[in-house]
């Protein structure tokens, strides 16, 4: 009647070909524009993976766009690049080789089925009891408590025989000890039988 309650429903991440679909628009949307919309793969990098560095390499993806743009429009070459075009078109595609390189490894990074496997067990874990935490102290051991001596049988009457000392004897000989005790004990019954 009192149970846990149905199990919390995950969404369903999009599918693989979905995440290989994406990925490869990127690359092409940046190599086909030199690397000039080299920021569109890094914003959705830094969109899916919400990491602050991410965030800092879209900024600095942005400013480098817009310093190779503002390079290309400062040349004075009608033809070809001058010095500041040259410079600017380096500037592009450098960004464009290290943005593509760097998007593929997050985005790859983020979407492993390791690395979803290894969050879904850090979810369950969450959702169960904590476990006490180690905080460094060391409860005290029990100390070895000294074994009672074996107390005589009761006679209720009857004559006792003195009980033989116990030697303390590991492993076998305890065995034998044990044994010669209980053909004393039978004797002594068998005894007592007859003598009634």
């Amino acid at each position: 009647m009192h149970g846990h309650g149905y199990a919390p429903q995950h969404p369903h991440p999009p599918s693989r070909g979905t995440h290989v679909t994406l990925r490869v628009m990127f690359v092409v949307l940046t190599v086909l524009t030199c690397g000039l919309l080299a920021w569109a793969a890094m914003l959705r990098l830094a969109l899916v993976t919400r990491k602050a560095y991410n965030w800092f390499l879209f900024g600095l993806v942005t400013a480098l766009d817009v310093l190779a743009i503002a390079l290309v429009g400062v040349d004075p070459g009608e033809d070809e690049f001058q010095g500041p075009g040259s410079a600017g078109m380096v500037v592009m595609l450098c960004t464009m080789v290290a943005a593509v390189s760097y998007y593929l490894y997050g985005d790859i990074r983020h979407f492993s089925p390791y690395r979803q496997q290894a969050q879904m067990q850090g979810q369950m874990q969450s959702q169960m009891p904590s476990q006490p935490q180690f905080t460094g102290y060391v409860p005290p051991q029990p100390q070895p408590q000294p074994q009672p001596q074996p107390q005589p049988p009761v006679s209720y009457g009857y004559p006792q025989q003195p009980a033989p000392a116990p030697a303390p004897a590991p492993g076998p000989a305890r065995i034998d000890q044990v044994r010669a005790e209980l053909d004393e004990l039978s004797d002594y019954l068998r005894k007592q039988e007859g003598g009634s």
